[in-house]
């Protein structure tokens, strides 16, 4: 009876075994298509195409959802710099990152993206996405729709914390991967459409544009005029304010109460005005004691490219000011 018992053992611990795929197994290429093609089916999609750049080698499926100019372009090549915007979604759902108006972002060489896969702001940058965009996605300003097989994507053994029944910080092994892609030709004109987006969807009216200088592509309005006396904001003010910071996501990434511990009363958030972004600098240079502004930063005046502690790169921001005190030194 016990040999019995652990013959059955013995055999569904093979079992279990060869039913995990391997970067090595012959097979794990027909296992990613099947994968790939039931996704299709089960989700109703139509006019993806087979990538067959390389002799239909990589598995990866694609549509172009819309074309970016090849007029008199070249196209996109490892060692080009490119800004571009996605969403990710694993096929078993357990992985999905859709916030594109935040850590979703990548402005930064080609030939690096995969370099991302394991460090990056967001899971998802992964070799079958760096071979999509220089083989199918090509042009800047093209958006196009990208299924990635597992073997060019965190293959076998996944990404992420925790067991693969953990919903959106793993990537179980074997998980193919549903990408939109936006290649941007233009970070100011991309910037402007998105706060041109937050403002439709939110209601907001009165924002003044600043079209030239230093400021252009800010948006700001002053909703309470400062009392009118004492200090005017300069580079070397010093100021109190109660203050709130959103991506444009409606999210709140920074605010008084969090950075004082305050939550609610009265204690006031102190700042010099010249130490912080270009674009609150100037929102609120020239206002005086008791002026209300709120402004919607292109990413150039926030945090531009290189991003900082949970904000990604080329993200565009919102923040709301009331200035308490005004000093200048």
């Amino acid at each position: 009876m016990k040999q019995t018992i652990f013959t059955l053992l013995l055999i569904t611990s093979i079992g279990l075994i060869s039913c995990r795929k391997t970067g090595n197994d012959p097979n794990i290429k027909q296992h990613d298509d099947t994968q790939i093609q039931n996704y299709i089916q089960a989700n109703g999609l139509t006019g993806m195409k087979r990538d067959t750049s390389h002799g239909d080698t990589s598995g990866i499926y694609y549509q172009i959802l819309s074309q970016g100019s090849t007029v008199g372009k070249q196209p996109i090549d490892y060692a080009d710099s490119i800004s571009f915007v996605i969403s990710v979604k694993t096929f078993d759902g357990k992985y999905i990152n859709q916030d594109t108006l935040n850590l979703a972002h990548y402005d930064g060489v080609v030939g690096y993206i995969s370099t991302l896969a394991s460090n990056g702001p967001i899971m998802g940058f992964t070799k079958g996405l760096q071979s999509a965009i220089h083989d199918l996605v090509k042009y800047k300003g093209t958006r196009a729709r990208i299924l990635v097989p597992s073997r060019v994507a965190y293959g076998v053994n996944g990404a992420g914390s925790g067991s693969s029944s953990n919903v959106n910080n793993r990537i179980a092994g074997n998980q193919c991967i549903d990408y939109y892609v936006n290649v941007l030709t233009s970070q100011p004109v991309y910037d402007d459409y998105i706060i041109h987006e937050y403002m439709t969807k939110n209601g907001l009216t009165g924002y003044i544009p600043v079209t030239s200088g230093r400021a252009k592509g800010l948006y700001y309005k002053v909703t309470t005029p400062g009392g009118g006396t004492g200090d005017v904001m300069q580079d070397i003010s010093n100021f109190t304010t109660n203050y709130t910071g959103k991506w444009l996501n409606g999210a709140t990434f920074a605010s008084t109460a969090t950075d004082v511990d305050t939550k609610g009363t009265t204690t006031l958030s102190s700042f010099t005005l010249g130490s912080l972004i270009v674009g609150i600098q100037e929102a609120l240079r020239g206002q005086t004691a008791g002026a209300a502004v709120s402004m919607l930063i292109p990413s150039r005046l926030g945090y531009g490219q290189a991003g900082t502690s949970g904000i990604g790169a080329n993200v565009c921001l919102y923040y709301d000011f009331t200035v308490a005190t005004v000093n200048n030194p």
